[in-house]
């Protein structure tokens, strides 16, 4: 008998994935544009204007507000709100749902965070000032990765999109974690209980059946607020408010018109991909190259961030993947071949918006090592996608058509 194709069910993580591919190319232009700008006439104004004091003054240890502040604490809480959409969405009513679909991105995300900070130890070793930036090659960029696919057209299978991005969601979830439990370093206890409050009390509204998202952004800002005094990065309150959200679930079929959580994420993912993640790229991206000279390209801390998310993600993601498959505990990516496989895990090496947002708070009191870290951040990332778009551009494609799944849509019929 002939095979039958079934019909894939449409997935919010395919149509996500457009979004996050323009968003991506933007992030590439606005670091760009952040580079030119740091080497040139206008770096005093770029400086300044990011570090000028707007106020408030929301805690004593921050001082008064200044746009960068604003940016990476308040704006780029929406975007950690964003991952955390996306982490519930994808573990209720998405790829991961089903522990068989989330056994291959888990070990896939654990072994390219681990094997990076692996590979950042050892080049730092005897360098006990720099062990604090551990993590900072641990992290892979969505958006510049998706972007950097986007490129290749159909030269991509749709499995490859789809395991970079699911990866990335476990990896997001490893990031969060890090952040509020190795970059926390005084905690202030009555923020913190009053924090706890605030989130029981959203809590309660999604166990109450609350479906409008008003009384849930509204206790999320001052969840926020609290977070930032209580010492742990305020970003991480986006993650805590989006777990809150109530979810419709809708599997196999399109996003629920009435489902919260997917409204909101429907309302933000545009504003993060096109205005919040670019402005975030620009506002860190830009480091003054005048005098800079090879030694300090390969000094510890810079080279042993490049080398984790260049040398280390590659290894772990792919050497992860190769040894599930060989072992049976998963399948390899339908319509992908194992050339395509190492150069998607060569992408994961895109670490640049968490990266750079984990080598500012690994170093909050030593602005040299911070400008040091995303020297490396911004070589890793660079030598990762170009590489490992040439591999995608030049690698033959073993079927014209695209896997339309991670799971493969095409089965027997007796």
């Amino acid at each position: 008998m002939p095979k039958v194709v079934r019909p894939v069910p449409p997935s919010a993580l395919r149509s996500f994935l457009a979004t996050e591919a323009a968003g991506g190319i933007l992030l590439m232009a606005a670091a760009a544009l952040a580079m030119i700008v740091a080497n040139s006439p206008l770096y005093s104004i770029y400086y300044d204007a990011l570090h000028a004091p707007i106020g408030p003054v929301l805690t004593n240890k921050l001082g008064p507000m200044n746009a960068h502040l604003w940016i990476n604490d308040a704006l780029m809480a929406v975007f950690f709100l964003l991952v955390g959409l996306e982490i519930k969405r994808e573990f209720v009513d998405g790829e991961l749902a089903i522990w068989a679909d989330r056994r291959l991105p888990f070990l896939a995300a654990a072994a390219g965070m681990i094997v990076p900070a692996g590979v950042y130890l050892f080049i730092i070793a005897g360098e006990p000032d720099l062990v604090n930036g551990w993590a900072i090659p641990a992290a892979t960029d969505i958006a510049f990765a998706i972007g950097v696919l986007a490129l290749l057209g159909k030269r991509a299978p749709t499995s490859l999109k789809l395991f970079l991005t699911t990866v990335a969601i476990v990896d997001d979830m490893g990031a969060v974690a890090i952040i509020a439990l190795a970059y926390t370093a005084e905690i202030n206890t009555l923020a913190l209980g009053a924090s706890a409050a605030i989130l029981a009390g959203l809590y309660a509204l999604n166990k109450s059946g609350v479906m409008r998202l008003w009384p849930y952004l509204i206790l999320g800002a001052f969840l926020w607020y609290f977070v930032l005094l209580s010492g742990v990065h305020a970003t991480i309150a986006g993650v805590l408010v989006a777990l809150m959200i109530p979810v419709v679930r809708t599997p196999g079929t399109p996003d629920s018109p009435i489902s919260p959580l997917h409204k909101l994420e429907h309302a933000i993912t545009s504003w993060v991909a096109y205005l919040i993640v670019p402005l975030f790229g620009f506002a860190n991206a830009g480091v003054p190259l005048a005098g800079i000279g090879l030694a300090e390209f390969v000094a510890p801390l810079p080279l042993g961030i490049a080398a984790g998310l260049f040398i280390g993600k590659q290894i772990g993601i792919f050497g992860s993947v190769w040894l599930a498959v060989k072992f049976g505990l998963a399948t390899k990516l339908p319509g992908a071949t194992w050339l395509q496989i190492y150069a998607v895990a060569m992408l994961c090496g895109i670490g640049f918006t968490m990266s750079l947002f984990i080598g500012a708070l690994a170093f909050p009191d030593r602005p040299e090592l911070i400008e040091e870290a995303k020297i490396g951040v911004l070589m890793g990332s660079l030598l990762s996608a170009v590489i490992g778009y040439a591999i995608l551009r030049l690698a033959p494609i073993r079927h014209p058509h695209q896997a339309g799944d991670m799971r493969s849509s095409v089965k027997n019929e007796d």
